[in-house]
């Protein structure tokens, strides 16, 4: 009885086919989890050069906005950037960090303006075709000083 019992048993589980339900299922999930990976440190990265670029431009205007006018600050007419003397300034600190950008001056001569065009490059996103991302930074600086004050 029991030796019928355990055949028929056997039986049944050799007649059974497995199908591989659970296979898929962890095979899913891996590329779940590739994906969420691939998106926290190519995200992380992204934000980091969009940070990494406002802190460039940031200091290429400051580096432009100490090259002031010395003709009309020593005669006390205007503190103002020269503006060809800024730009330069500007575009040189950018040059060598190895970035792009534009650099302007407002007419007032008070205020040095910069923007940083950077790119990163994935490490996870490229394997389905983003080979760059656009990190845009910006900055100002502008001279609180005036003649006489």
């Amino acid at each position: 009885m029991i030796t019928r019992w355990w055949r028929q048993r056997l039986e049944a589980v050799r007649g059974r086919r497995d199908r591989g339900a659970m296979e898929l299922f962890y095979a899913g999930i891996v590329i779940i989890a590739f994906l969420v990976i691939g998106l926290v440190i190519d995200g992380g990265g992204a934000l980091d050069a969009d940070s990494r670029a406002d802190y460039l431009a940031q200091e290429a205007a400051r580096a432009g906005a100490q090259q002031i006018d010395p003709g009309q600050a020593i005669t006390g007419e205007a503190i103002v950037v020269d503006p060809d003397a800024a730009q330069a300034a500007a575009r040189s600190y950018l040059a060598d960090r190895n970035v792009d950008g534009e650099v302007s001056v407002a007419a007032d001569g008070q205020t040095l303006t910069v923007t940083v065009h950077d790119i990163y490059r994935p490490y996870f996103a490229s394997l389905i075709g983003f080979t760059r991302i656009p990190a845009t930074g910006h900055g100002t600086a502008t001279l609180l000083h005036q003649a006489g004050g």
